[in-house]
């Protein structure tokens, strides 16, 4: 059941309705008759015009105005343009009827021809054919401008240049114009071509042009090249008009890939002509593709195939559908009947090479089923390679095929150099020579294939320069006059070393040489005839000189820099007693004790010896006494011990005499005080020490806010900042030393005020009162009749005192018309004389307060109180 399954359709779009909006594609071609008059040939001339049979816009022209030019200037030849009247329509369609698919579109197309002899002179260049008209069909999808985009169809007849003595004739597209595409589907669309002449063709996307004008549709006189291409949109262009999912194959013209979403593309096929190993002519085909919103049910295998990697192969069904629901794979193995599956996508491994039919059935069993075969060589171990030889601009680069096959033979190459100021850098043969004419990377392609049908594409870079690169250890170097001395050179060719004196390997890229005196030894490299040339010059010396610093002191552990002036270039200190190198000319010596260094410079078997001593003075010594911690505000007495001739402490701004030994200190804070010395004794630099005074914080002592009982009443109080507490006097108190003692006064005496002394972790001290009243009264509650909210910090907010009260339940105040503007429940919280924010002017106000004393009674008060400003 293959009646719809291989279906694929070129559907070119629906002409809309606006007048002149017809055209959906064309070309022109030509056939070569014979010769003419004397120098001339006879040429029959076609244009090829599709209209949509469902379009209600403008019918073909019945004449069709054709401009002939020669290529060389872009003149005009006699009688052009031709006005060529319609020979003919050819009605193209989709017959029969469509089942097992979703929105099976209608296919039909007209096809004009319009068709002319002409007798043209032979000539080098050949000739351009040009025919124009406005407008293509509307709603182009991939044109930035969709509607009123005109076409021009552009023919090319070869000339002498290109086929030399010899007669061409354009190829011919096969006409498959009724096909379908569905969007989101991979499809395969054969664009090939027949060649009359049997010339090599390869195919490409190229350009779209456009032409005419929506106010001058008819052009009555087509000019010559250049044109102006279509208006490509966004991710579209004339290599990718249907986007990055689809690609033209250049060997065979089959148009491939993901389809885009349903829409309307302007498409351009040009086929170039290959005669001689290289290009004779291009023809071209423009064409507006219909993508359609369908789908259908389809197994599609490629025809044959040849898998190379490995035994493991992965298959898929090339048209995948939502109408699809089951698969039966048959992978074509000859006498076992497990080689099959029910997957989607199935992978299998073959148990050996060879020749298989694999075999697809979609749906099976069911009315919309399909199948599809294909004939599949396995044979791994496909692996393309080439090396190449020679570098140089303007000189030949031998490229040699390495490519290895386990199976078959290597039977077909194509070769593109990556030459992109030519176009004809490509070769078939399997060990080209190509010459490059400009320098710079190429990245070299070779396709290779096998006789077993085996293809792979591989990509190298190629650096070509202008002349071979010489690679020198060195360009100016010493050596004793007792020592050989090899020169390691590299580079890609014949090297040849001069002079010839005293010189061993003189044609190797590693000569050895031995001069008694300076020599400038010179390098010549030859890469198939692209050549370099440099040099070395040696020096060469019958002793050493050597001259080491001079005796030198330092403070011990701070080092000193070691150096010498010597012609050597190999150098050994010893002792290696703390040096930081023991092998260059300049390290850094940092001795426990005195020493004598000695320095051993060579060239080759040349050496000196030299020596220097390294005196090693200690630094003043300087103690600051040991570190030490105290009170907040309180002074210290430190110790520091030197031998030295002067001293003196910092910072000094907290010490009684910085000039003295044991000065006495009284930091603010905690400080480090540094005790410098310095001395006469050969050590200039000054000795350190430093010892850390510590400060306590000072000591925050609180015993809380003084407050008022009444007799009998139990008051807890509550000292903080500390860590140990002594309280006095005892009266009432439950305990004397810790923080929250009770006290319960009789109202003997009437008041009485209490001291807590503190101390923290260090032994530091401080203290703290507070004042109890004691009330021989009931619990009462007190609260102003007036208040000056001011803000000085006196009676600036309206609040409840209680005597004797354990918690208050509410404390409100109100206005005059009853309102309430402040409440809390909170005991010492008051009301500041504002509303929202806003100050209050004088005024009287009533308040409510409730409390529970502290023996779990209740206690209601009201009144008034004024404030005042």
């Amino acid at each position: 059941m293959n009646k719809i399954f291989s279906i694929l359709l070129i559907m070119f779009i629906v002409a809309f309705p606006a007048y002149a909006r017809h055209i959906a594609g064309g070309e022109i071609f030509y056939e070569y008759l014979g010769p003419g008059a004397a120098g001339t040939s006879v040429y029959k001339i076609t244009l090829r015009l599709f209209r949509d049979c469902q379009s209600t816009g403008a019918q073909l022209d019945p004449t069709a105005n054709i401009g002939i030019y020669d290529k060389l200037n872009n003149a005009a030849v006699g009688g052009s343009p031709f006005s060529v009247s319609l020979d003919h329509i050819e009605v193209i369609q989709k017959s029969g009827t469509i089942s097992c698919i979703i929105n099976a579109p209608i296919v039909c197309y007209q096809v004009g021809f319009y068709f002319i002899n002409v007798t043209l002179p032979d000539n080098e260049w050949g000739y351009w054919i040009s025919y124009q008209r406005c407008c293509r069909v509307d709603n182009i999808t991939n044109l930035a401008v969709p509607v009123g985009t005109g076409a021009t169809y552009l023919g090319s007849i070869a000339g002498s240049k290109d086929i030399g003595s010899g007669h061409n004739s354009s190829p011919q597209f096969f006409v498959r114009d009724t096909a379908l595409v569905c969007q989101n589907r991979n499809f395969t669309l054969d664009f090939g071509a027949t060649d009359p002449d049997g010339d090599l063709l390869t195919y490409q996307f190229c350009e779209a042009y456009d032409g005419g004008s929506t106010g001058s549709p008819v052009v009555v006189n087509p000019p010559p090249p250049p044109y102006t291409d279509v208006p490509y949109g966004s991710s579209y262009s004339a290599s990718s008009p249907l986007g990055s999912g689809v690609t033209i194959n250049p060997a065979n013209g089959i148009i491939s890939g993901l389809a885009p979403s349903a829409g309307s593309y302007v498409i351009a096929v040009c086929v170039n002509e290959w005669r001689n190993g290289h290009i004779i002519n291009t023809h071209r085909k423009d064409f507006i593709l219909k993508v359609g919103d369908c789908d259908f049910v389809a197994a599609r295998l490629p025809i044959s195939a040849t898998y190379c990697d490995d035994f493991n192969t992965f298959f898929e069904n090339l048209t995948p559908s939502s109408l699809i629901y089951s698969w039966h794979w048959d992978f074509g193995v000859k006498g076992i009947t497990s080689d099959t599956s029910n997957l989607a996508t199935p992978t299998y491994i073959y148990p050996d090479s060879g020749i298989y039919l694999v075999k697809l059935v979609v749906n099976p069993g069911d009315p919309c089923t399909d199948s599809s075969t294909m004939r599949l060589g396995v044979f791994p171990g496909f692996f393309p390679n080439f090396v190449s030889t020679g570098i140089c601009i303007n000189k030949p680069t031998q490229f040699t095929d390495a490519t290895t096959t386990v199976y078959g033979i290597v039977n077909a190459w194509r070769w593109d150099f990556g030459e992109p100021t030519v176009s004809d850098d490509s070769s078939r043969l399997q060990n080209p020579v190509y010459t490059y004419p400009t320098t710079g990377i190429k990245t070299v392609q070779l396709i290779v294939q096998s006789s077993k049908g085996c293809i792979d594409t591989l990509n190298k870079d190629v650096t070509i320069i202008d002349k071979p690169l010489i690679t020198l250890p060195f360009r100016d170097t010493l050596i004793c006059n007792l020592d050989t001395l090899m020169i390691p050179a590299s580079g890609t060719g014949v090297f040849s070393w001069t002079p010839n004196y005293n010189i061993l390997f003189a044609n190797t890229p590693n000569p050895a040489v031995y001069p008694k005196l300076t020599t400038w030894y010179k390098v010549d490299l030859d890469d198939n005839g692209c050549k370099n040339k440099d040099s070395v010059r040696v020096r060469v010396i019958n002793n050493v000189s050597l001259s080491v610093r001079s005796d030198t002191s330092f403070c011990k552990g701070d080092g000193v820099q070691l150096n010498a002036v010597t012609d050597g270039l190999q150098f050994s200190w010893t002792p290696d007693i703390r040096l930081s190198s023991s092998v260059i000319i300049n390290p850094i010596a940092n001795p426990p004790v005195t020493t004598t260094y000695q320095l051993k410079s060579s060239v080759g078997k040349c050496f000196a010896t030299d020596n220097v001593t390294v005196f090693v003075i200690p630094y003043p010594f300087v103690n600051s006494g040991p570190d030490v911690t105290i009170c907040y505000n309180t002074p210290v007495q430190l110790n520091g011990v030197v031998n030295a001739s002067s001293f003196y402490w910092r910072p000094q701004g907290s010490l009684n005499n910085p000039n003295i030994l044991s000065p006495i200190a009284r930091p603010p804070f905690t400080t480090k005080y540094i005790l410098t010395a310095t001395d006469t004794l050969g050590c200039p630099k000054p000795g350190y020490d430093t010892v850390l005074v510590t400060v306590l914080p000072k000591i925050k002592a609180f015993a809380g806010r003084d407050t008022a009982v009444v007799a009998g009443q139990s008051l807890q109080l509550n000292a903080s900042s500390g860590e140990t507490f002594l309280w006095s006097p005892s009266l009432g108190l439950n305990h004397i030393n810790i923080s929250n003692p009770i006290t319960i006064l009789n109202g003997n005496p009437d008041s009485i005020r209490y001291k807590v002394l503190i101390s923290d972790i260090g032994g530091c001290l401080d203290s703290a009162t507070l004042l109890v009243k004691v009330f021989k009264t009931n619990p009462q509650i007190f609260v102003p009749t007036g208040f000056t909210p001011n803000g000085d910090g006196l009676n600036d907010v309206l609040k409840p005192i209680g005597v004797g009260i354990d918690r208050i339940e509410y404390f409100r105040v109100y206005n005059r018309w009853g309102q309430l503007i402040f409440s809390t429940s909170i005991n010492g919280a008051g009301w500041d004389g504002k509303i929202s924010g806003k100050n209050q002017t004088t005024a009287t106000f009533v308040w409510l307060v409730k409390a529970v004393d502290f023996t779990g009674k209740s206690v209601f008060k009201k009144g008034t109180a004024t404030l005042i400003r």
